[in-house]
């Protein structure tokens, strides 16, 4: 679940060392039009922020500005009369803007300047529809920046009177660390037309909020910028991808809209938030009951996201069950269960670089059970300096040495659960191999869970990618970390596993006995499946129960990347009966929980919280945990 993931980064690179809960917004504050719907309002916006005089100058704000203000589109915004098709790119952004750093616990970022404080390189096509303005390439957008990758994310283009003849834009983007699955999320906002000269204004960049544990700062200024206009290839494409991608949307309501919704459930919506000591640390939450999104919004320390539908989520070890868990549930639905039990040493010859590895299966490793291992603590593998090394390294050859570094003792493959995000990794490289053995040389694993999994289910553009090793778009999928998600996305997903038992439009998709056991499905087999969980978690509030825990052994299971836990009534007499349920985690505060109930429970944040005990029980209230 961990993995400090930024630790000696600096070193790596060769770089000098060193929120409340609200209410979704209104419509007039997100990107929630469809397609074809047109803005009806005349221009008449009165702005006082980020005005026509401001981004045509050159004078950066003292702080951060309001967010919704500076960038959602406003009441009585009118329809764009002109339309953006071309290259933005930013002029010299290495050395523009202000910097505020609020935390830096691994003292990656120097007093002095640094790529760290800055955006890396921007020039990116865009092409609009109507009023939404979308970016040619979405998902990660490798920079070869010694700091930042970018997502870019779809945004909107609308007319304001006081713009003179300008329109106006404004799009999410988000700084991605190189290498690493910390996003910082922010916006961009600028005036253009082909009509006028100069034919584009100053942008103004602004970052008040991420989801990364370990740095959190403020970026906001304004650069000079050049659009320059041309077709751009696949532009029709483009557009039809985004309005599928905006009509297939999951049905959403505000958080607070489940009160009404579920009246006489006496949900305690507070509870949610006030389980958190510290809630400026949360990103968003959600729980999808009945096919419907209950989202909360996106807060920032400036107000609340312009665009929380796109606001890019990281997985940290999410990833290792919805991205390498469901891979080889897909294999074997593909191929049959045997391919559960192949060998890791037959599809990663380098496996004599380190270890005992004649008897390893991909399912051993799936259940984080390889039987090489270092140390014995509680995840002390994975808070070790062999696995800081492995984390930071980017390249395939020194990554694939690090993961066979934990050698220095074995057991049984299948009898000990010692956690390792190396184990991920080498089960996805093992898995990518035999892909290619089924298939061809080049082959993909990543593009074979995009192509049969996420695209079916309508993820969106920007989280089809994933990253990769040599920080580079064809480097091998890494598999422990690296996806970005949206609250969409996040949903679709979790009702997939959790009501659609892995099918889509009624075709099996993922292999069924070993996704049910993945979600805990039988109480008597699910104490028996995978491995338990040895050691005290508080981090992920699976530790030891508080009652009966001689009376109920091995309560806590690891199973085909996912984490169990089982509800004993003894523990918690609240309830009629005991049930299991199925999470997945990542690091610094992310929680996706499946109830047996049919609902998912998601919250990202980043102060290293994870409560869920308190959101379980309210959402037990919605429909009964036991069925």
């Amino acid at each position: 679940m961990k993995g400090w993931l930024l630790v000696c980064v600096a070193l790596v690179l060769g770089l000098p060392h060193p929120r409340l809960i609200v209410a979704v917004p209104t419509a007039s504050a997100q990107n929630s039009s469809r397609p074809g719907e047109r803005l009806r309002g005349t221009g008449q916006v009165s702005r006082k922020v980020l005005t026509r005089s401001e981004l045509f100058g050159d004078i950066s704000p003292a702080a951060p500005v309001d967010d919704s203000a500076g960038f959602a589109i406003p009441a009585g915004a009118a329809e764009p009369t002109e339309s953006f098709e071309g290259r933005l790119t930013l002029n010299h952004p290495e050395s523009a803007g202000s910097f505020t750093e609020l935390s830096d616990i691994f003292e990656l970022i120097p007093r002095e300047d640094s790529p760290w404080k800055h955006l890396a390189a921007f020039n990116f096509q865009f092409v609009q529809n109507q009023s939404y303005l979308i970016p040619a390439t979405q998902g990660l957008a490798i920079t070869g920046n010694p700091s930042w990758n970018y997502i870019i994310g779809p945004g909107r283009v609308w007319r304001e009177k006081s713009d003179e003849g300008y329109m106006r834009a404004s799009l999410p983007f988000a700084l991605v660390q190189r290498n690493q699955n910390c996003v910082h999320n922010g916006e961009m906002t600028f005036l253009f037309s082909s009509r006028k000269s100069p034919g584009i204004s100053n942008v103004y960049f602004q970052i008040a909020q991420e989801t990364c544990y370990p740095m959190k700062f403020n970026m906001w200024g304004i650069v000079s910028a050049s659009y320059s206009p041309a077709a751009v290839a696949g532009s029709a494409a483009l557009k039809q991808n985004h309005a599928d991608e905006l009509s297939h949307r999951m049905p959403a309501k505000p958080f607070s809209a489940l009160a009404a919704d579920f009246a006489g459930s006496n949900i305690d919506l507070e509870a949610f938030k006030h389980a958190y000591k510290h809630v400026e640390n949360i990103t968003t939450f959600g729980i999808v009951v009945k096919g419907v999104n209950y989202r909360s919004g996106c807060p920032t320390r400036s107000g609340e996201y312009a665009f929380c539908a796109d606001m890019r989520l990281p997985s940290y070890s999410i990833a290792k069950s919805i991205f390498a868990g469901v891979a080889l549930m897909r294999l074997g639905q593909l191929y049959g269960a045997k391919v559960y039990d192949q060998l890791i040493k037959n599809y990663v010859p380098d496996y004599v670089l380190g270890g005992k590895w004649d008897a390893t299966t991909f399912g051993n490793a799936s259940d984080m059970a390889t039987g090489n291992y270092n140390l014995e603590g509680y995840e002390a593998d994975e808070d070790s300096p062999t696995m800081d090394k492995f984390l930071v390294d980017e390249d395939y050859a020194p990554k694939i040495a690090d993961a066979f570094a934990f050698r220095q003792n074995y057991a049984p493959p299948g009898t000990k659960w010692i956690y390792q995000s190396s184990a991920t990794f080498l089960l996805t490289q093992a898995m990518n191999a035999y892909l290619r053995l089924q298939r061809n040389s080049n082959a993909d694993l990543f593009d074979l869970v995009r192509d049969d999994v996420y695209k079916p289910l309508r993820v969106s553009q920007g989280g089809l990618t994933t990253i990769r090793t040599g920080n580079s778009s064809s480097g091998a999928p890494t598999g422990y970390y690296g996806l970005f998600l949206t609250q969409d996305d996040i949903a679709k997903i979790g009702n997939f596993l959790n009501n659609d038992a892995g099918a889509i439009n009624g075709t099996p998709v993922l292999e069924p006995t070993r996704l049910n056991e993945a979600l805990f499905r039988n109480a008597q087999s699910a104490f028996v499946t995978g491995v338990p969980i040895v050691g005290s978690s508080i981090a992920s509030g699976l530790g030891a129960p508080v009652l009966g825990h001689a009376a109920v052994p091995n309560v806590r299971r690891y199973t085909h990347g996912f984490w169990g836990r089982y509800i004993s009534k003894t523990e918690f007499p609240q309830y009629s009966c005991s049930f299991w349920v199925s999470f997945m985690f990542g690091y610094g505060g992310n929680i996706v929980a499946m109830l047996p109930n049919g609902s998912t429970f998601y919250a990202f944040s980043d102060g290293q919280e994870f409560p869920w005990i308190n959101s379980i029980q309210e959402i037990s209230k919605l429909a009964p945990a036991c069925n």
